[in-house]
C-alpha cells in the first residue's frame, strides 16, 4: 500500500501561486526534492501524478485537476480502503493560521470548513487521514491573526496571489511542509506531527 500525498488547490494557470494553492505548491516542491517521476495526467484520478519511493516506501503524489470542492474524486481513485486512508496525507491552505505557520493534524480531525477536505471526507467516508495545514492569513504587528471575514473578502483573499514581500516566508513554510511529508512517510504520523507543530 503506497503513501498518497495530495496537494489541494485549483488547476489552471490563473490559480497558480494563489493562497488557496499553498497545498499544491508544497506537494510540487516535495515531489521535486525527492526526484520523483515527472507529472503525468492520470485520467482515472483526474489528477497529475508523480511517483517514487523513499527508503523503499512507495509514494504517490497527486495534484487534482478538478476544482477544490471536488478533490474527493482524486482521493477516492487513489485510496482504495479505510485502512489505506491512514497512509493518506492532504496538504492544504488554512485561513485560521498566519502565513509562516504550518500545523499537522492526526487521524479523525474535521475539515474546519475547508471544502476540499470536506469533499475528501465525504467520498472516502472516513476522517482517518493526516493533514498538513499551511497558514495563509496575515498577522498584526503584535503577532495576532488578521483573519479576513465576509464571504466576498475571503474568496478574494484565498484566490489572491502571494505578495512579493511574503515570498521568503512562503518558501520556508513550503520547505517545512515538504520535510514533514517526508517524515510522515519514513517515520510515521507521530514524528511528523512533532516536527511540523514545533516552531
Amino acid at each position: 500500500m503506497a503513501h498518497v500525498i495530495i496537494g489541494l488547490g485549483n488547476p489552471g494557470g490563473e490559480y497558480a501561486h494563489t493562497r488557496h494553492n499553498a497545498g499544491r505548491m508544497a506537494a510540487e516542491l516535495f515531489s521535486e526534492q525527492q526526484s520523483f517521476t515527472e507529472w503525468k495526467l492520470k485520467k482515472s484520478a483526474q489528477a497529475l501524478v508523480s511517483e517514487g519511493s523513499i527508503m523503499n516506501k512507495k509514494v504517490v503524489v497527486a495534484l487534482p485537476e478538478v476544482f477544490m470542492n471536488l478533490s474527493g474524486k482524486t482521493a477516492l481513485a487513489l485510496v482504495s480502503s479505510k485502512p489505506a486512508a491512514k497512509k493518506l496525507l492532504l496538504i492544504r491552505d488554512d485561513l485560521d493560521l498566519p502565513l509562516g505557520t504550518i500545523k499537522m493534524t492526526g487521524y479523525g480531525r474535521g475539515a474546519g470548513g475547508h471544502r476540499g477536505v470536506e469533499s475528501v471526507m465525504r467520498l472516502l467516508k472516513t476522517k482517518d487521514f493526516a493533514q498538513i495545514k499551511i497558514g495563509i492569513s496575515g498577522e498584526t504587528a503584535k503577532g495576532k491573526l488578521k483573519k479576513v471575514s465576509g464571504e466576498e473578502k475571503v474568496v478574494k483573499h484565498v484566490i489572491g496571489k502571494f505578495k512579493p514581500a511574503e515570498e521568503a516566508v512562503l518558501k520556508k513554510t513550503l520547505q517545512k511542509a515538504s520535510e514533514a511529508a517526508e517524515i510522515f512517510v519514513t517515520d510515521g504520523i507521530e514524528k511528523a506531527m512533532l516536527f511540523a507543530n514545533t516552531k
